[in-house]
């Protein structure tokens, strides 16, 4: 069977945002390629994600790369937005 590579990375604008995940998942590409980033091989992700194949894996990844810039972006943006609420959270507890 031959897969087109467009058939495994979709955008829904009602599933995780519109952010580009792997098709009929909610695994994002950013999920993916933050893996990537922090050093894992395509086959340590497959570990992860026992449920996903290794060609929706070197999708995700082809797509990360093919997006380098707009995915590394939209990584730091969830870094940074992850890092306010833990300060956010952290103040709120201390004061209660």
């Amino acid at each position: 069977m031959n897969k087109n590579m467009n058939e495994f990375i979709v955008s829904t604008p009602n599933i995780l945002g519109g952010s580009p995940r792997i098709n009929g998942t909610r695994i994002s590409v950013l999920a993916i390629a933050g893996w990537y980033r922090q050093g894992y091989t395509p086959e340590e992700i497959s570990e992860q994600y026992e449920h996903l194949t290794l060609a929706q894996i070197y999708s995700a990844l082809a797509y990360y790369h093919a997006n380098r810039q707009e995915t590394d972006t939209d990584i730091l943006r969830e870094e940074s937005e992850y890092e306010r609420l833990l300060k956010e959270h952290y103040m709120l507890s201390k004061c209660a």
